[in-house]
């Protein structure tokens, strides 16, 4: 399996480019700011296509390239209804600091959808670039987050987790939609009970494993499995 981890944007939010292997289709996973060079390069270097684009959630710093990358693609884009709005009201993720911000930034909008998007809840799976993609949904962090998981060609699980958990770390439930028990039942159903070989690839900092953060991370001690 190929899998490029490319932090991208001022926030350096992890996007990730998937696929069983170099050359043909793959999917791309949180294209947040700054995002379309390095996929772009990504895709001419490896001989990839995009046959989707997956959300964990719609925090701006995770899907601000989205729909700019799958209107030159064709691609449809994927996203849990809950955070859809966040798509077109980016501002109304954060708090009211940094939305000012980032309403600075962007300008008063409106900000346009995908033209192709998806909602996808939970519990099912896509099949994308020939790869079978469960997906959860694990709100805490925001309303609409999700986890992806794929298998590796040994078998081992991967999981895209987004905000949900990083390398000593989770994610923060201050902001706008943020629930704490929500991220811990979400924490102990996706990461604790997940096995101990599953690779997590965050979406902020290096990758890590669920057994290291089982018995490392200190924001998993209050979430039980």
């Amino acid at each position: 399996m190929f899998i490029a981890a490319l932090p991208t944007g001022p926030l350096a939010a992890n996007c990730y480019v998937l696929a069983p292997a170099r050359g043909g289709a793959c999917v791309v996973v949180d294209p947040g700011q700054e995002a379309s060079a390095p996929v772009d390069r990504v895709l001419a270097e490896q001989g990839l296509t995009p046959a989707a684009i997956l959300l964990t959630h719609g925090h701006f710093d995770h899907v601000w390239s989205a729909a700019e990358l799958a209107g030159r693609h064709g691609t449809p884009v994927h996203v849990h209804p809950a955070d859809r709005h966040l798509l077109t009201e980016p501002a109304a993720g954060v708090d009211a600091g940094f939305a000012a911000q980032l309403s600075a930034l962007l300008g008063p909008g409106p900000h346009s959808e995908p033209e192709n998007l998806v909602e996808t809840g939970g519990g099912g799976t896509l099949e994308y670039a020939g790869l079978e993609i469960s997906v959860r949904h694990t709100p805490g962090h925001t309303p609409g987050s999700v986890v992806y998981t794929v298998s590796d060609e040994g078998g081992a699980p991967v999981m895209f987790s987004g905000d949900l958990v990083f390398a000593g770390s989770v994610g923060r439930t201050d902001f706008p939609g943020g629930d704490s028990a929500a991220m811990a039942r979400s924490l102990a159903e996706a990461v604790l009970a997940a096995s101990d070989d599953t690779r997590i690839l965050p979406g902020h900092g290096p990758a890590t494993t669920v057994a290291r953060e089982r018995a490392t991370n200190p924001y998993l001690r209050g979430a039980s499995a």
